[in-house]
């Protein structure tokens, strides 16, 4: 134990000196904290609002914890419409995914320099008829997402889709039956090969994003769109899995990260690379909840915020903003978007 404090005394040190500010790592549990902040880092989150569903708004941070609404919480494009989602791809360039709708039978992407000024870049219909493994797919295309691995060079674009309709007396039918697809590209022109399922397994999942794990390999945060009840308490919740490739076989989910009823996960890196922080939405639109870990494998637990009582939040979000995901940013990027978008 002795050997641990040391250790964790040195990797704090280690921060301190590379210029990364913390205390938090020194505070007795429950006391109050102060935040990471590195002078070269922000992050930007791009989302929708209660008010303006599918509409693309920015707020920013320093810490990554609290945000600050831009535009004075107007939109800051005209043209976009989705369930924000953004990549940096191999030319430095930002692409943005979205729809007009989930009956909207095209995916469409937009590009960017800068993260202000976002331009069409072209569309991609998916081919939804004899899907392997998700027969009679519907033509539904939910909340596309959009993130280019490195290591392969490829673009994955996923999204959900269903195969059976709901009804007044049996709605959930219809989000049982969602299950996420995917298609690979190296320049979101041209889609070679038809959409498959990403995940094997016989459960429903919606809104899933991936993220290199920290310890080789890839982990996929989802939600798991099954009804809470005795026989599924996992249902409505965020969860995890983790695999050697990109595209699986990816085991079982992990426990729930989130409480029942979240969804739209997005997932930072904290400043000091000490901790992830895993954001996600209780709908539909009532807050965002926060869960942290020290790496993608846990141990997970829930951050207080958002609760009314400044002295018990952890961390800060506006009101009112729903769906979209965070990114890190640099801090002239940062000052950029202030610029451009400065609030009253």
């Amino acid at each position: 134990m002795d050997l641990l404090r040391s250790l964790r005394r040195f990797a704090l040190t280690a921060v301190a000196l590379a210029g990364v500010t913390s205390t938090s790592a020194q505070t007795a549990p429950g006391g109050p904290e102060t935040p990471a902040v590195d002078p070269a880092k922000a992050y930007l989150f791009a989302h929708m609002t209660k008010e303006r569903y599918g509409v693309l708004h920015y707020s920013v941070s320093i810490d990554g914890l609290h945000w600050t609404r831009l535009n004075g919480g107007r939109p800051v494009s005209t043209d976009y419409h989705g369930h924000a989602s953004i990549a940096r791809g191999p030319d430095g360039r930002y692409y943005l995914v979205g729809n007009r709708s989930d009956e909207d039978p095209l995916i469409r992407f937009w590009v960017s320099d800068d993260l202000i000024r976002w331009t069409p870049f072209g569309t991609y219909q998916p081919d939804l008829t004899n899907i392997s493994g998700h027969p009679h797919a519907l033509q539904r295309i939910g909340a596309p997402k959009l993130f280019f691995d490195r290591a392969s060079g490829h673009f994955l674009l996923s999204w959900h889709t269903p195969n059976e309709d709901g009804d007044a007396q049996d709605p959930e039918r219809y989000w049982a039956s969602q299950r996420t697809l995917y298609v690979l590209s190296r320049d979101l022109r041209s889609f070679p090969d038809k959409p498959r399922r990403l995940f094997g397994w016989d459960m429903a999942t919606i809104d899933t994003i991936l993220q290199p794990d920290d310890h080789g390999g890839y982990c996929a945060i989802l939600k798991d769109e099954r009804y809470p009840s005795y026989d599924w308490t996992t249902g409505k919740t965020i969860r995890i899995s983790c695999a050697g490739s990109l595209l699986g076989p990816y085991p079982l989910p992990s426990p729930p990260l989130s409480p029942n009823f979240r969804e739209a996960p997005t997932l930072i890196r904290a400043p000091d690379g000490a901790d992830w922080f895993l954001y996600y939405e209780q709908y539909a639109g009532t807050s965002y909840g926060l869960s942290k870990a020290p790496t993608l494998h846990g141990p997970w637990f829930q951050v207080s915020g958002n609760t009314g009582v400044p002295a018990w939040n952890r961390y800060e979000m506006p009101a009112g903003i729903r769906h979209g995901s965070m990114l890190p940013i640099t801090r002239r990027q940062y000052d950029a978007l202030l610029k451009a978008f400065p609030n009253p």
